[in-house]
């Protein structure tokens, strides 16, 4: 009777599926190469137990559709990874970027359950919330016990609540009074955007590396010479600050020249961190107060959005880009 009685899928739960599904089959592919190349038996429990998950939900999807009358995604296949590959990157590079996929996940899931009415759909993006927030502490807990991941600045904790009242507190320049220290919060933007770039920065040179492509090659230089660029600006905001910028592993680039995934899959991979590091530019510059640091999380988003156009302009012309659900009314 409930089945009876249960709603078609609205436009929001079919356009979030279909994205979801193109995510998780990107990061299954992934994960089997990776688990493949595993460092340890740690961390190739680890993986491995994720994609166990993983497949289940993408199945559980892939049913959805069927029983609804739409047509399954194609997504990505064992078509898109290489397992024979030689390992690419080293010293915990797998885990450093499964737990960023895992950050990627935690947003997307957060947004499509709110896109969701349908209760088997929001109970679907429930669990792979709970799911990603729970491996997303897994690999942390790894690359800390590994020391391959360094935590952020400590501070003295403060002794008081106040309120803003100068208006100076805004200001971003030395000009006509001196400007004020960072505070915690926009710290916090600054940080994380140096983290993910440097991951970002060891991804893109591996895709240079591997891919045959000459327009794909050119455009992931471009990628990581964005990523270095931004590293290199908040690491300069920070000396500026006197503020001691942490050091921050990213796995080390083996010599192999043999492609672990497909181009299409590779490209696609990028357009999911382009808009990883956009969402974060329009948290910082909506929550920092600084009008410098404003201005340059605006920047940095803008320079990401011309970036993954550029992207999607590419996939269309190679025909990489599968076409979402239309508005059928």
């Amino acid at each position: 009777m409930e089945n009876e009685n249960k709603p078609d899928l609205s436009s929001t739960e079919l356009g979030a599926l279909w994205l979801t599904y193109h995510k998780k089959t990107l990061i299954l592919r992934m994960l089997e190469y990776f688990i493949q190349h595993a460092e340890d038996q740690q961390s190739e429990s680890l993986m491995s137990d994720l994609h166990n998950e993983l497949l289940q939900k993408v199945n559980k999807i892939k049913t959805l559709f069927e029983n609804e009358g739409a047509s399954v995604p194609i997504g990505f296949t064992e078509k898109d990874v290489n397992l024979k590959a030689p390992k690419l990157w080293d010293h915990g590079f797998n885990v450093m970027f499964s737990r960023v996929l895992k950050e990627i996940s935690v947003g997307m899931y957060v947004l499509h359950l709110t896109m969701s009415y349908r209760k088997d759909v929001i109970e679907l993006y429930e669990e792979l919330f709970r799911m990603s927030g729970t491996y997303y502490r897994y690999f942390t807990d790894y690359l800390i016990g590994k020391n391959l991941l360094s935590c952020p600045n400590y501070v003295n904790m403060p002794k008081s609540a106040d309120y803003i009242t100068d208006k100076d507190y805004a200001k971003g320049t030395d000009i006509l009074g001196d400007k004020r220290t960072i505070n915690t919060v926009e710290y916090g933007y600054l940080y994380h955007g140096m983290e993910t770039n440097v991951i970002g920065m060891k991804l893109m040179e591996g895709f240079v590396q591997t891919t045959k492509d000459e327009d794909l090659k050119k455009y992931f230089e471009k990628g990581r010479k964005i990523a270095k660029e931004q590293v290199e600006d908040i690491n300069k905001k920070l000396f500026d600050e006197n503020i001691q910028s942490p050091l921050m592993p990213a796995g080390t680039l083996g010599s192999s020249t043999e492609a672990p995934f497909s181009d299409k899959l590779m490209i696609f991979c990028n357009y999911l961190l382009t808009g990883l590091q956009m969402g974060a530019a329009g948290f910082g510059t909506g929550f920092s107060m600084r009008n410098d640091l404003q201005a340059k999380n605006a920047v940095f988003g803008k320079d990401i959005f011309q970036y993954q156009r550029e992207g999607v302009q590419l996939m269309m012309s190679k025909g990489w880009l599968e076409e979402p659900p239309k508005m059928d009314l």
